[in-house]
């Protein structure tokens, strides 16, 4: 194996690592929303706001959220046992589906069906525009901390791979790490939004403008949510291998002083920055047949010791079969 560690395997290594960044990065957001959901609960009980009920309703939702996804991240973790030979690692994408669930039902639905019945009420004048504002103020600075956070951490990894930070946060299979970035932007969103309908209803006198808001800030929650269900369906369901990681495993399998050649490669993520690979290899000398299946599982383990790879089931290749090379690309 290559002594040098790969962009790809370091990437492997701080996800897997206890206390990692991406946890880091989800107790600063659950800190962060659990006081704005607070906050913004107490001022759209005293101004009666829509557009602040429907702020409210995104901070509780995301705080559950993140409650989530620090289980999530505890649960993927786990180290792989008789049961669960490839680890628990797709239970990170379980929990964050729930997470992006409860974003939708929570956030979305709560504030696009308060602004809908706002409007039909004709709404009510707000206590205090004062109040929304300061609100709006401090949680746009809590949100940015949090936002911040996620984004070092974004962009770090994409400098790594050599994406850019919008890309590599919608395809990376940390989906912790995408659901709080999409989150605490969408939420920096969504205090604009509040604070237009607030400030609309202040010039105007007409509280449609601020039930508006509230609708926006819904339908805006929505659109993430879908997204991040979406993206942690296709995890779960089997998402392909870009180019640049296919050719990154082929490289760890040819390195190894034992695989003379391979003929065939399969391999999808069993959890973030976590794969299950499966290779038709042919290994170099002439053993009999015992010895070389010892020969392959003693092989298997040493690949098992990448960063990137949870488990290795090796076959023997085909003789007539062309052999791939570290150029290769995946099949379509």
């Amino acid at each position: 194996m290559a002594e040098q560690a790969t962009v790809y395997e370091q990437e492997a290594r701080d996800q897997s690592g206890k206390g990692g960044e991406s946890t880091l990065t989800v107790l600063v957001a659950l800190t962060a929303n659990a006081l704005l959901a607070i906050a913004k609960s107490v001022a759209a009980v005293v101004t009666g706001s829509a557009a602040m009920v429907a702020e409210a309703a995104h901070s509780w939702s995301d705080t559950g959220n993140e409650v989530f996804l620090v289980i999530a991240e505890r649960s993927g973790r786990r180290p792989r046992d008789a049961t669960h030979p490839r680890g628990y690692g797709r239970s990170t994408y379980i929990w964050s589906l729930v997470a992006a669930f409860g974003l939708f039902s929570a956030g979305a639905v709560v504030s696009v069906w308060h602004g809908i019945s706002a409007l039909r009420s004709g709404g009510e004048d707000a206590g205090s525009f004062t109040v929304n504002y300061v609100i709006l103020g401090i949680a746009f600075v809590l949100e940015g901390s949090s936002f911040l956070q996620a984004l070092r951490q974004v962009h770090g990894k994409a400098r790594l791979i050599g994406l850019h930070p919008i890309r590599y946060v919608s395809r990376t299979s940390d989906s912790t790490l995408r659901a709080v970035f999409f989150e605490d932007s969408s939420a920096l969103l969504g205090l604009v939004l509040a604070g237009a309908g607030i400030g609309l209803h202040q010039l105007t006198g007409q509280p449609a403008y601020d039930a508006c808001g509230s609708i926006a800030v819904g339908l805006l929650l929505g659109v993430v949510a879908v997204f991040l269900m979406r993206r942690n369906m296709a995890y779960l369901l089997g998402v392909g291998l870009s180019p640049a990681m296919y050719q990154e495993v082929l490289r760890i399998l040819l390195s190894h002083p034992q695989i003379d050649r391979i003929t065939y490669l399969h391999v999808e993520y069993v959890g973030p920055s976590r794969l299950f690979v499966v290779a038709a290899v042919d290994l170099v000398g002439d053993d009999t047949e015992g010895h070389l299946a010892l020969r392959f599982r003693r092989v298997e383990a040493d690949i098992e010791r990448s960063e990137l790879i949870e488990d290795a089931v090796l076959t023997p290749a085909p003789p007539d079969e062309p052999a791939l090379t570290a150029d290769s690309v995946p099949p379509q």
